[in-house]
């Protein structure tokens, strides 16, 4: 059987493929092949939903530099030009068109102004132009800087010629067009196939290898550490390195140094240490790392994983990568779902997603040295000794705030947040409760996208406040806290917890209180479906004596034989998960994983196996410092 997300091969492709694959006078362009991708970003987010990633002009109010590329086009005419995009505020009937752009034909303009109309994803048409044949110089041009966006682009010489719009058509013309072949490219075999490059996942591949596995580690960012990482900007908690078992959390700590002054969520990027853990990954010699690959597809059998395929999200190629067990540490469960492992989801009063904030004040010229706008150059050569007030557009578009109270505003605080400018960005920032994590991440992140700036207009142009201050960085990935859930042989609860039920294969070490977010009714008034503030439980029936070891059998599924899993998508209930979610402990996950998939090859046995037959052994493991490198497979 094999089974697919909606797996499109929605694929770059090289300057000379694209030069050479035409059909009937069609020049089809993918975004994310641009060449120079300028100021735009490469967001892969909800690519198994729309079918593609795409690029986005995440500028914060200022129109980013162009994305360019050059393309072959076989014979000079007229030709009509098609992007595939959308108007991202459309679903809200919110008026102004913010993310609109111009495509740009060596120079020269297409008379449409793209991204100003349908709220789905579909191609635009945006009037002809006169193109020479050879050599074209394609730009996609931001004309705000508030989160356009272009999938793809057609040059069709036949202007009675329509692109297809359902997501099968699509998937046939970029197979055509790209010339790209629908078999995916055999990746080789492994002991351990580690799907997600979060804490969980780095963690599980690191372990695994210095317990003598072949590991494959797949990431479709180009960064390590999910959440922890300089593009979300969470930081890790978790006590590590607990009693009985006080090796549990080693390469916990060599991913992630300990918390100092200036730390915390939304700060600046360098302090999410993304080189090292690259470096930490990359110095070991059994871990193949494939960065910017996306899983989208796998192969079952008998009730197993055999492989999974991958789908590029920069490159012109879909991988297959076979093993012999598989770890899904996704967040979404998303190997786990393609495979028909068990799982449960919450479907309404779920907790949200993030989208991180912070501002910079240009008053200070060491914060603008420091600073992480896209125009920095320009406002580091615009500063003097007179500090320049700076002005922010009204954003009809966004979520109106002007009478309404948030966090940050005169009055006004958040959860455990004191000072305005502290609760501006902070973690409580979170929409999507009554969301699909899934199938609904994009309309998730820009809900979080249309809070940000309707408060930032509200404090600028409504109540006055902080002339000297603009946006620095905000995330455009979000932040989950909740998905699905895969279901082990242990589900575990918030009771247990509270009751301190006691297994014998407790494994990882929990320390966080039973988190569990939900909209914050203060913040709530007349915002029904777009709550965008959360508040934590916080009661003493909340709290548990710690630390408290989860059971293992939460870390492998009930009914797909050879897949673990780490991370938020373990076996626990929805109050089950408050406690284990936070990234230093779903790490230890991944490092317990790891040690357990070793028993496993070593074993020939499953992960149920190393329960019900080897437990003193991985017990043994679990006792090994984290860097101890294990002949155990000789």
């Amino acid at each position: 059987m094999f089974t697919s997300l909606t797996v499109y091969a929605l694929l770059t492709c090289s300057k000379a493929s694209m030069s050479t694959n035409h059909i009937s006078d069609v020049v089809f362009i993918e975004a994310e092949m641009f060449e120079n991708l300028g100021g735009w970003e490469l967001d892969q987010q909800s690519m198994d939903v729309m079918g593609s990633p795409y690029l986005l002009a995440h500028g914060l109010g200022v129109p980013v530099k162009d994305a360019t590329t050059t393309v072959e086009v076989p014979k000079a005419g007229n030709y009509k030009i098609w992007a595939r995009t959308r108007d991202w505020v459309a679903p809200w009937n919110a008026p102004g068109a913010p993310g609109r752009f111009q495509v740009l034909v060596g120079g020269k303009a297409a008379p449409g102004l793209f991204g100003t109309e349908g709220g789905k994803w579909h191609w635009q048409d945006g009037g002809s132009v006169e193109i020479e044949a050879g050599a074209a110089q394609i730009s996609l041009h931001d004309l705000t800087g508030f989160e356009g966006r272009c999938d793809a682009l057609i040059l069709a010489l036949d202007h009675s010629y329509v692109p297809p719009n359902d997501l099968k058509g699509l998937e046939s013309l970029r197979y055509r067009s790209l010339g790209i072949s629908p078999k995916p490219t055999k990746a080789g075999s492994y002991d351990l196939v580690v799907c997600g490059g979060g804490m969980a996942g780095i963690c599980a591949a690191v372990s695994a290898a210095r317990n003598g596995l072949s590991v494959a580690l797949v990431q479709d960012r180009p960064v390590l550490g999910g959440n922890a990482s300089s593009e979300v900007r969470v930081w890790p908690e978790g006590a590590t390195k607990q009693y009985p078992y006080p090796h549990i959390g080693d390469i916990v700590e060599e991913f992630l140094r300990p918390m100092s002054a200036g730390d915390g969520n939304a700060k600046s990027g360098v302090q999410y240490d993304d080189d090292r853990k690259l470096a930490i990954v990359q110095a070991e010699p059994n871990i193949k790392l494939y960065l910017n690959y996306r899983v989208n597809g796998a192969e079952v059998r008998d009730g197993r994983v055999v492989s999974v395929v991958a789908q590029g999200t920069r490159k012109p190629d879909r991988i297959r990568l076979s093993g012999k067990l598989f770890a899904d540490c996704t967040g979404d469960a998303s190997v786990g779902a393609l495979a028909g492992a068990d799982f449960d989801m919450t479907v309404e009063g779920k907790m949200g997603a993030s989208n991180l904030w912070n501002l910079v004040d240009t008053s200070k010229p060491e914060e603008v040295v420091k600073c992480e706008c896209k125009d920095k150059d320009l406002l580091s050569i615009s500063m003097d000794t007179s500090p320049k007030v700076q002005t922010f557009p009204r954003c009809p578009w966004a979520l109106d705030l002007t009478d309404k109270p948030f966090p940050g505003r005169k009055n006004w605080n958040g959860q455990w947040e004191n000072t305005p400018l502290s609760n501006l960005g902070a973690w409580f920032w979170e929409s999507g409760f009554n969301l699909d994590m899934v199938k609904d991440i994009e309309q998730i992140r820009d809900l979080n996208l249309r809070a940000m700036y309707g408060a930032w207009d509200a404090l600028k142009n409504v109540d006055g406040l902080y002339p000297y201050h603009r946006l620095n960085w905000v995330a455009f990935i979000a932040g989950k806290r909740e998905s699905r859930r895969l279901k082990g042989d242990v589900i575990l609860t918030g009771d247990d917890f509270r009751k301190k039920t006691e297994f014998r294969d407790g494994a990882y070490p929990c320390s966080w209180h039973i988190d569990i977010h939900s909209p914050y009714p203060e913040f709530s008034k007349g915002l029904a479906g777009q709550e965008f503030i959360s508040k934590a439980t916080d009661a003493p029936e909340y709290r548990y004596e710690g630390p408290y070891w989860a059971s293992y059998r939460t870390l492998y599924s009930r009914n797909i034989t050879n897949l673990f899993m780490a991370g938020r998508n373990v076996s626990v209930t929805h109050e089950g998960l408050g406690p284990v979610r936070v990234m230093r402990t779903t790490g230890m996950m991944g490092e317990v994983v790891g040690k357990a998939a070793a028993i496993c090859i070593r074993r020939r046995t499953n992960p149920r196996g190393v329960y019900e037959r080897y437990l003193d052994e991985l017990r043994g493991l679990m006792a090994i410092p984290g860097a101890t490198r294990s002949s155990l497979m000789k």
